[in-house]
């Protein structure tokens, strides 16, 4: 994976995305008109849900270095997108009484065999990722230059389970990375808390060593009690509890609950 603004350059997942969404332009331009979308609505639905196929993911790699959970989140708003563009390319293919081809048939499997280049970039990022992606789609034109909309739509439907694919398994490596090591957001309010319970003079956790932060129980017998709870929660469920001067005197698990 790669991280920080314009990383998404090199992902296969953008630059197939890329692919869905000029050959969703001109499926629209080709085959959607005044009889069958009379109010263009159909039209603007496909092409703007190939564009967040793209925009999103590429939102969500420039946002890694600020929040890998909202990284997480627009690669899911892509990957839904995408999803509900497949939706189209069904519903068109049944209102013609045809289906899908078979992921067994030697079209399907020809589609599925194509593999992208790897980027070879210049300083001049802007212009040769652009030309790669064309050099990339010349791979497919033989099924998108077909003028045949049961060809396109099924070339279509591939690539879009191609890309989600990928997404998923984008989603993976960034759900793990999260976990790990969060990003610049989720380090700033850790540091945030763990910055206000010093000032606060709070004790420090007698499990992780963490500073702990003072908190209200919600509900429970102590509901509306303060207590001191390590600002590592929910990893570390160490509590201890407040005397009259604000002091933590001995250990004590909470339940969830209790903690609020």
């Amino acid at each position: 994976m790669f991280g920080g603004t314009g990383g998404y350059f090199r992902l296969d997942s953008w630059i197939l995305a890329n692919i869905v969404q000029l050959g969703t332009q001109e499926f629209c331009r080709k085959f959607l008109n005044r009889s069958n979308d009379p109010c263009g609505r159909q039209y603007d639905q496909m092409t703007q849900a190939a564009r967040s196929g793209c925009a999103n993911n590429a939102e969500g790699s420039a946002r890694r270095a600020t929040s890998r959970e909202t990284e997480m989140r627009l690669t899911d708003v892509a990957r839904s997108s995408l999803a509900e563009l497949a939706g189209d390319y069904m519903n068109w293919l049944m209102r013609q009484g045809k289906v899908p081809w078979r992921k067994d048939s030697a079209e399907s499997r020809a589609i599925y065999a194509v593999r992208l280049d790897k980027p070879d970039y210049t300083d001049d990022l802007i212009h040769d990722s652009c030309q790669h992606i064309l050099n990339q789609k010349t791979k497919f034109a033989r099924w998108l230059d077909s003028g045949d909309d049961e060809i396109m739509a099924n070339v279509l439907l591939i690539i879009i389970a191609r890309v989600i694919n990928m997404l998923n398994h984008q989603m993976e490596t960034q759900g793990e990375s999260f976990c790990k090591e969060g990003g610049f957001r989720e380090k700033l309010t850790t540091l945030r808390v763990e910055s206000r319970a010093e000032q606060e003079q709070a004790p420090t956790c007698p499990e992780c060593n963490k500073p702990m932060t003072r908190r209200k129980a919600k509900t429970g017998k102590n509901a509306g009690n303060p207590f001191w709870g390590c600002t590592a929660y929910p990893d570390c469920k160490a509590t201890l509890p407040v005397d009259g001067e604000g002091n933590g005197k001995g250990i004590q698990k909470k339940t969830d609950a209790e903690k609020g």
